[in-house]
């Protein structure tokens, strides 16, 4: 028997067997499953989350740092993260002069095709590009979203908050009043840098003689870029593709697992979701889509608690955490449910008649099974004879509650080695999970009610208008959850781009906001409708949509 066939035949076989498991009285009972009979009323297939919750905004955000693709989408950020910048990191540093190090505070970025952007200097004389390698262990303190944009619509609260104890729209062009304080303000916990993030990551450095050594320090020919705030490209097809690459090296950081050269401390995390330290911001939360979200408005008292959650996590010696891997126990529950749940609602959101809706609502079914099968106890089954029991699914819950707590036990048991941080992100984890085993739960058993589920065949097939109905409550549970979870892992360029082009969301230096020039004109000219410039408020940049762009001339974002 060849290798493939020997896989049919296996999957038919327990496809049989699962079938057969029908003699009820064989089941184990709840009771042999410890701790199950007793907590089964905390877990309500038809109870929601509450509107205020903020469990699955804190996992998305953080599973989502130091990610190109999801800070270019949800550009106010909402978690400031300690982290190291490790020995042997390259970092670079364009410039109009040198050959010498800067003696002021300045930036560097990650990638050179970043930093070329500022290396400018006369046809004459050229730049000079910098390339500098960590000798020791950076400190450094990282904001998330599109931090390094400059707008006054919340992309630098956070840092502002930290610089200043204040947010002030009008202040949001104080690029060097900013690096000089927050340099101020980390020198007592030692930190060397900032991060952020623009076209692509970047660090403000404190002190370049500090922790860094020169590689090399070279005399090149000065880029022809010129910042413009229009969309139009320039004419020269060398510049333009300089332009491209650009985009194209922040591509390569876009999706998980991001900026792999700067290493976060998840222990000492701070999140404005964080509803016990920022209780303010709930209320200015209400009503709001999620583009909206951020921290301005954020009461004297909150920001004074997060001052001091930020001192305590800073001084903090590293021997007081868990050494829980947390960027992958956030991942793991992605990657198990992103690609499942999609493809559900792929299903669901087909046009079908009659004839073909009970197999399709089988192949729906048999992915709702495959995504419980860890969880679903032998001893679960539906009763023949509760009406009650059959309309709630009530019978379902012990499988609820198994998928909900399968990815959090083990981290519970850490118990007080956890800190106040890693509270925070079990708890996010808890939520989230138990919102998506509570909804495939309840499809599930709605499924298996209704007689479409493939493992136990009615003995009479379901009229079609049973079926609609089930599919359509489907369709909406499953619409619900995604929106609910809005995982970055979904955003994507439909259909796929060719291999002549690239996925793209709007940013910077094509998406039409205002420039950091010292000529520009006064900022409500600059927005004015009548004016070149977009309204920051418009769709188009608040809330950025994937697309397909070029890779060869012509280009065009």
């Amino acid at each position: 028997m060849n290798p493939k066939a020997a896989v049919v035949w296996l999957f038919l076989t327990f496809e049989r067997v699962l079938t057969a498991q029908i003699p009820l009285s064989s089941h184990a009972p709840l009771s042999f499953y410890t701790g199950v009979e007793n907590d089964l009323g905390q877990w309500d297939l038809g109870q929601a989350p509450a509107v205020n919750a903020t469990g699955h905004l804190v996992f998305a955000t953080v599973n989502d740092l130091l990610q190109h693709w999801a800070n270019t989408r949800y550009r106010n950020g909402h978690t400031i993260v300690p982290g190291t910048i490790p020995a042997g990191t390259l970092l670079y540093h364009g410039s109009m002069t040198g050959p010498h190090l800067p003696t002021a505070l300045d930036w560097v970025s990650v990638e050179p095709d970043h930093s070329m952007l500022f290396c400018r200097g006369s046809i004459e004389t050229g730049c000079w590009h910098l390339t500098l390698s960590v000798t020791r262990s950076m400190k450094v303190l990282y904001f998330d979203g599109s931090s390094a944009v400059k707008i006054p619509e919340g992309p630098m609260d956070a840092q502002d908050l930290v610089a200043w104890s204040e947010i002030n729209p009008e202040w949001f062009r104080n690029e060097e009043q900013r690096i000089a304080d927050l340099c101020k303000w980390g020198q007592k916990y030692g930190l060397n840098g900032f991060v952020r993030m623009e076209v692509n990551f970047e660090v403000m450095i404190c002190d370049f003689a500090s922790h860094m050594e020169v590689v090399s320090f070279l005399n090149l020919e000065s880029t022809r870029f010129k910042y413009n705030p229009a969309t139009d490209l320039p004419e020269d097809p060398t510049t333009a593709y300089q332009i491209f690459e650009i985009m194209h090296s922040a591509s390569l950081r876009e999706i998980y697992p991001g900026e792999t050269r700067i290493v976060l401390d998840f222990s000492g995390l701070v999140s404005f979701y964080d509803t016990a330290l920022v209780p303010s911001l709930v209320p200015r939360r209400a009503g709001l889509e999620r583009w909206d979200y951020r921290i301005r408005g954020i009461s004297p008292e909150d920001i004074e608690r997060v001052q001091d959650r930020l001192a305590q996590v800073l001084v903090r010696p590293s021997v007081t955490t868990s050494n829980i891997d947390w960027k992958t126990a956030l991942r793991v529950v992605v990657d198990r449910y992103s690609s499942r749940l999609e493809m559900m609602q792929y299903l669901l959101n087909m046009t079908l008649d009659d004839r073909s809706i009970f197999n399709h609502a089988q192949q729906v079914q048999r992915r709702l099974h495959t995504v419980l099968l860890p969880y679903t106890l032998f001893a679960v089954t539906p009763p023949n004879t509760s009406v009650t029991a059959n309309a709630t699914n009530s019978w379902a819950v012990p499988v609820f509650r198994e998928c909900a707590i399968s990815h959090t036990t083990s981290i519970v048991a850490h118990g007080t080695t956890l800190t106040p941080s890693e509270h925070l992100l079990l708890q996010a984890v808890r939520e989230t999970t138990r919102e998506i085993c509570r909804v495939t739960t309840k499809m599930w058993a709605s499924g298996l009610i209704a007689g479409v589920d493939p493992f136990y065949p009615p003995e009479e097939r379901p009229d079609a208008d049973q079926i609609h109905t089930l599919m359509d409550e489907w369709k909406e549970d499953m619409t619900q959850l995604i929106s609910w979870l809005d995982w970055s892992v979904w955003v994507k360029c439909r259909p796929a781009c060719g291999i002549e082009e690239m996925c793209y969301l709007p940013t910077l230096p094509f998406a039409r906001f205002p420039s950091n020039r010292h000529d520009d004109p006064p900022l409500q000219a600059q927005w004015d409708g009548a004016s070149s410039w977009a309204d920051p408020n418009n769709g188009g940049w608040k809330r950025p949509k994937p697309k397909c762009i070029r890779r060869l001339e012509p280009y065009g974002f």
